[in-house]
């Protein structure tokens, strides 16, 4: 019996989608529920899995081809896994020996190897005849980045993509998730009036703090360590209390007021910037919102986040710091009307009581929709905020 491989019903915001990676051949056998395609949309990467045991008798869409909701990627052969397997034992057998010389590698596992300087050779494949996954490029990038910096990984002498002195172009095309936020982001800055405001926090009270605690935070919320992303999150969702401009959106010729904060957390990816929403942070305690963003993290390096996790979103995050930034003024992201920008904690001399004193500075931007917030309000928010970090009791005193 033959089953029809459809592509998933895609949500009413997704127009398309393109054929990343095919996990199986035509001739290969499957299990129920297996992987066997990730289609690639504007947002997430939705896998397709087997109905039925069976083996792949064709396929219709090719890696890279565009497909709609609903449309046929392919089909499979329902219980002839015992039939096909034999026939096609022999291939995999016959192409170990080129495998072994040149490594096969998915079109996602390709740009992630790219993207981190890894070189194809130094993949162990775990697919079909050696094929190098995408998991196994994210294992090699995880194996890379936690490598001892004593002893350099292999990867290390293959670093640069050319060779010295080579005038060598490579063209690769822009995942769909980078040309989706590329194209949001030049319609925020062409349709909003955009503008930034700065001011600094000292970080010395909640590096205390933190320095304190997070051993007994970790032991008491089962492994869930103590970061600064909470501390801003907290006094984040505080100061949109307190101007709630700063939490509204602008439909039409409407202003929205949400009574409610969800915060977005900018987080880096192998495909791309993606912001996971903190839904109803209000509500959520310190060990609650770093485990949430841990399990973003997790998600996004392994292109599990879902759309529901993506969409929606009262105001963001985002946290340059952690790759160096000293300064930068962020792109709201729409139909938000403000984001804020963290950076890098930096020891800086600081006048404290006609004294000069070292203190672990960290410069604050607040990018703004001014059609719909002013000065005043985005100052005044900043302000909150810096208060609030330097005195994080008044986070729990609620003054």
């Amino acid at each position: 019996m033959a089953i029809d491989i459809k592509a998933p019903t895609f949500p009413e915001s997704i127009a398309d989608g393109t054929v990343a990676t095919w996990h199986k051949k035509p001739g290969e056998a499957v299990k129920r529920d297996e992987l066997i395609v990730d289609i690639e949309t504007d947002k997430v990467v939705m896998e397709v899995l087997a109905e039925a045991d069976g083996v792949i008798a064709e396929i219709v869409k090719n890696e890279g081809d565009t497909v709609l909701s609903g449309e046929l990627l392919g089909k499979l052969t329902e219980g002839g896994a015992a039939t096909a397997a034999p026939a096609a034992a022999p291939a995999p057998a016959a192409a170990a020996p080129a495998a072994a010389e040149a490594p096969i590698l998915s079109p996602a596992a390709r740009k992630i190897a790219e993207e981190n300087a890894i070189a194809a050779d130094s993949i162990t494949g775990t697919g079909k005849g050696g094929r190098v996954t995408k998991e196994d490029a994210v294992a090699a990038a995880e194996a890379k980045k936690s490598a001892p910096a004593g002893q350099p990984a292999p990867a290390a002498t293959a670093a640069p993509l050319f060779a010295a002195g080579d005038r060598v172009e490579k063209r690769v095309p822009m995942t769909r998730l980078r040309a989706k936020v590329a194209e949001r982001l030049v319609e925020a800055q062409s349709s909003m009036a955009m503008l930034t405001t700065f001011n600094e926090v000292n970080m010395k009270p909640v590096m205390e703090l933190r320095a304190k605690y997070k051993d007994l935070f970790e032991k008491t919320h089962n492994g869930v360590r103590l970061g600064f992303m909470s501390f801003f999150v907290k006094a984040a969702v505080e100061a949109l209390k307190r101007q709630p401009g700063v939490n509204a959106s602008i439909d039409g010729n409407d202003i929205v007021y949400h009574g409610y904060q969800d915060i977005g957390v900018a987080v880096s990816s192998d495909r791309g910037l993606v912001v996971p929403v903190l839904r109803n942070a209000e509500f959520m305690s310190l060990a609650e919102i770093e485990g949430g963003i841990n399990e973003f993290g997790k998600k996004a390096k392994a292109g599990k986040l879902t759309i529901e996790e993506m969409t929606g979103g009262t105001f963001t995050i985002s946290n340059g710091g952690v790759f160096g930034s000293l300064l930068s003024t962020p792109i709201v992201n729409p139909p938000q009307t403000a984001i804020l920008g963290m950076h890098k904690i930096q020891e800086r001399p600081m006048a404290v009581n006609g004294q000069v004193v070292i203190l672990p500075m960290m410069y604050l931007a607040l990018s703004y929709d001014h059609r719909l917030i002013d000065g005043k309000e985005a100052v005044t928010f900043l302000v909150t905020m810096k208060d609030l970090l330097e005195d994080p009791a008044r986070l729990l005193l609620d003054v």
